[in-house]
C-alpha cells in the first residue's frame, strides 16, 4: 500500500465518520466542527466559540444527539452544567 492509498483510506473513514451529520442543519455541522477541535465544551463554551445564540447551540445540540453523534455528561466541578463531546 502506497502513501496516497493510505491517505485515500483515512480520507474514507473520515467521510463515513462524518455521514451521520451530512443532512443536520449548518449550526450543527459547526457545532460538531468544533466539538472535534476542542474535544469537550459546554453549552456556553460552545455558544462563546461558535458565536451562535445559546438557543441555536441547544438545537443544534439535540439534532446531533438525535443522530447519536455526540455524547453528554454532568461537570464534575459544576452539576449543573453538562459537558458535550463529539461521538464520532
Amino acid at each position: 500500500m502506497s502513501a496516497s492509498d493510505a491517505e485515500a483510506v483515512v480520507d474514507d473513514a473520515s467521510i463515513d465518520r462524518w455521514e451521520r451529520v451530512r443532512d443536520l442543519p449548518p449550526s450543527a455541522k459547526l457545532v460538531a466542527k468544533v466539538l472535534e477541535y476542542e474535544d469537550t465544551l459546554s453549552q456556553s463554551d460552545l455558544a462563546e466559540e461558535t458565536l451562535l445564540p445559546p438557543r441555536t447551540v441547544r438545537y443544534a445540540l439535540t439534532r446531533l444527539e438525535e443522530v447519536d453523534a455526540v455524547e453528554s455528561r454532568f461537570s464534575f466541578t459544576d452539576a449543573r452544567k453538562r459537558l458535550y463531546s463529539l461521538n464520532l
